[in-house]
């Protein structure tokens, strides 16, 4: 019997746009003769399911079903599509387990944790992950420009603690640049990180659980036309994604182990992509996406068609590996 997948996507958070575009490229692809598939718009002012005739059915939140002409709809498997919050932070894959609902993403916890750039470097740093040197602000704090500038130099990077897709993200060079970059992060999160700029090598890389082993797909190397690797950058067209990327047999190396590391060190489980710059020969990590792009811009899919694996494969091995998890 073909089983029910309730792809999710929408979300509430500056991405609410590309995790539509990210969940339809799910739809698209996912084995229609093999799974029973629902579009589900997961947004602030409703939670409903879209039919190919684009009618508009609500969810119960009670026990997450639907009903379309008199008869419910229950769901084997969800399909985290939802960038931000409420999918890549987890809360709303705890009202999942709470319902003892399977779903492709890492427990609710581990996504809680990555999501929080401050706390997934914390967690990192005693294991030996390199890292760049950082200063954190919550909103009210009183804000020391000396001491932040002692700690992490110019240029330094201002970013949302919890956010994706460069959203409220300034390259800061000058002192007076710092205040507004600070200001427009705060219109993102009330958390905020100040990181040093390193001078490298920006790469990403994806990696997933692949009948059943960690495996970690072709590294891309990303050179952007703007200052970093921003919104226009990543969907727009502003940057050369090249995979593999140009590196030595040694840094390569260096990439895959410390990646396999952290996605062990995390307990993460499903599909990520880890961010890092390379400086000399060795990863600097940045940060982890736990509900990477998916739309036919975004850098996951090209790493996978790079080792050789199908988007229908990709997702399809994704909603397996969800439904054969017992935790």
């Amino acid at each position: 019997m073909k089983k029910n997948i309730a792809i999710i996507m929408g979300g509430y958070s500056s991405e609410v746009e590309i995790s539509l575009q990210s969940g339809n490229v799910v739809y698209q692809n996912l084995d229609k003769e093999k799974y029973n598939l629902y579009q589900l718009h997961i947004l602030k002012d409703k939670w409903v399911y879209i039919d190919e005739n684009k009618t508009e059915h609500p969810i119960n939140v009670s026990d997450f079903t639907t009903t379309v002409n008199g008869y419910k709809i229950k769901f084997d498997c969800v399909f985290n599509a939802i960038h931000g919050h409420p999918g890549e932070d987890g809360v709303i894959l705890a009202y999942f387990e709470l319902l003892g609902l399977k779903h492709t993403s890492a427990p609710f916890y581990q996504m809680a944790v990555t999501f929080n750039k401050r706390d997934t470097l914390s967690f990192l740093k005693p294991y030996g992950i390199n890292i760049a040197n950082s200063h954190y602000i919550n909103k009210g704090d009183e804000i020391d420009m000396d001491s932040i500038l002692k700690k992490v130099g110019l240029p330094c990077f201002v970013k949302p603690n919890r956010g994706g897709s460069s959203f409220g993200v300034t390259k800061v060079k000058k002192l007076e640049e710092l205040m507004p970059a600070i200001e427009k992060a705060f219109e993102e999160d009330k958390e905020i990180l100040i990181e040093e700029f390193l001078d490298g090598i920006e790469i990403s890389v994806g990696v997933i659980e692949y009948n059943e082993k960690v495996k970690v797909l072709p590294i891309t190397e990303i050179v952007s036309e703007n200052e970093f690797f921003d919104y226009d950058a990543k969907y727009l067209g502003k940057s050369q994604e090249i995979t593999p990327a140009r590196l030595s047999k040694i840094q390569n190396q260096n990439v895959v182990k410390a990646s396999e590391k952290i996605y062990k060190y995390l307990n993460l489980s499903g599909l990520s992509r880890a961010d890092f710059i390379i400086v000399g020969d060795t990863p600097h990590f940045i940060e982890m996406n736990m509900v990477p792009g998916i739309t036919a811009e975004s850098i996951l899919p090209k790493q996978a068609k790079a080792a050789g694996i199908s988007l229908k494969e990709l997702f399809g091995n994704a909603i397996e590996a969800a439904l054969k998890n017992t935790n």
